[in-house]
């Protein structure tokens, strides 16, 4: 598989678009319909959308050829670095008085920075 056109930070951005929605979907869904905590319904949208973005740019955004249990795993822990930055995140948030949607849309820019220089250089690199 050719590496797509495109600069991998754009591809890494579309990915994360829609790993970020089914995210927010399960965020939004736990703590709407099941009352979970936001903090941790963040955690579960994470985890979420960590499997959906490791498929995506391992073919997408990196075109990986490398054994994908390997890339997984350190994958796997780059996304935990995520998430739980963005459970502390949405904590501060919403401790602040912030509503959780807003307090995670933070988290999301800084761990889409974070992650994307973790991810290029270790996970996929």
């Amino acid at each position: 598989m050719s590496r797509p056109a495109g600069p991998a930070w754009l591809r890494y951005a579309a990915v994360g678009g829609l790993a970020t929605a089914a995210h927010y979907a399960l965020l939004a869904l736990l703590v709407e319909a099941a009352h979970w905590p936001a903090p941790l319904a963040a955690g579960a949208g994470a985890a979420l959308g960590a499997q959906l973005g490791f498929v995506g740019n391992r073919a997408f955004t990196f075109a990986h050829h490398g054994p994908w249990l390997p890339a997984w795993w350190r994958f796997q822990l780059t996304a935990l670095l995520g998430g739980v930055t963005s459970m502390a995140v949405v904590a501060l948030g919403s401790w602040l008085g912030l509503h959780y949607l807003l307090a995670q849309a933070a988290a999301t820019l800084l761990v889409l920075a974070l992650t994307y220089s973790v991810n290029k250089r270790w996970a996929f690199g």
